[in-house]
């Protein structure tokens, strides 16, 4: 057989239907579980999605907006790093009052991300909650998008691990507090005392580090750096509803 005649087998990825994916997460009976935020729980980049609503609204300085839009094209040129370009989109609000931004957040979420909610997702968070289940959010999304967020997944705003930086007296600082992407996801998580969660959720190849460090790992709405990343660890994945026969989304983090 000549090398053009060699066959690659195939590996068959488990795709788990809603009631397999639920039954799959019961059965493991996580004392704590962790999820991601964009793309897991909604689809869509809520935290790129707010910076330009934010931009577009007025709330930084046309000199901020113009440097972080040329950053933010220096990221998607891969000339920026990951954990660079969420630090940086925290940073921009320097100077302006906490509660601002918070009602910002209110008001960009309930518009704009709200109705992009997984319903899977949201019927399984009530079930563990139920069960007595700890809930964590972990996101490199700005901290103020993700507590409006969580909200509705009953996961309390004291266990929100997101892109954050100090407020003092009430106005935003730029000096950064976390950023949790890629390893530093699973840092963070050890950090706060949680080394082996016992289910992680997320959809991209930035959660995958906190997905490896999980008891049992749970893919949903998958990039396809991640499904080959869930070939390679053996697991499944759960594709919602509202995202079935589309291309999965690639951009949550």
């Amino acid at each position: 057989m000549t090398p053009t005649q060699i066959e690659i087998p195939r590996i068959e990825i488990p795709r788990w239907t809603a009631p397999e994916f639920e039954r799959l997460v019961l059965e493991s009976n996580p004392k704590v579980a962790v999820f991601d935020c964009d793309g897991t729980l909604w689809s869509g980049d809520a935290g790129y999605g707010f910076m330009v609503w934010s931009l577009e609204q007025g709330l930084v300085s046309r000199s901020t907006s113009d440097w972080i839009d040329t950053r933010h094209r220096a990221y998607r040129a891969g000339l920026v790093s990951e954990v660079a370009i969420c630090g940086e989109m925290v940073q921009i609000y320097a100077g302006l009052r906490e509660q601002e931004l918070r009602v910002a957040a209110g008001q960009y979420f309930t518009e704009h991300v709200e109705h992009h909610i997984f319903p899977e997702m949201i019927a399984l968070t009530a079930k563990l909650h139920e069960r007595g289940a700890q809930l964590w959010a972990v996101s490199s999304t700005n901290r103020w998008v993700v507590a409006e967020g969580i909200r509705r997944f009953r996961i309390p705003v004291d266990r929100v691990l997101a892109a954050d930086v100090r407020v003092e007296n009430g106005i935003i600082t730029s000096e950064l507090i976390n950023v949790p992407t890629d390893e530093g996801k699973a840092e963070t998580l050890r950090r706060v005392g949680i080394p082996t969660p016992d289910a992680v959720f997320g959809n991209s190849i930035h959660d995958l580090a906190m997905l490896e460090i999980a008891r049992n790992a749970f893919p949903v709405n998958p990039s396809s750096a991640l499904i080959e990343a869930a070939a390679k660890n053996s697991w499944g994945y759960f594709l919602p509803e509202s995202v079935d026969g589309t291309q999965s989304d690639v951009t949550g983090n």
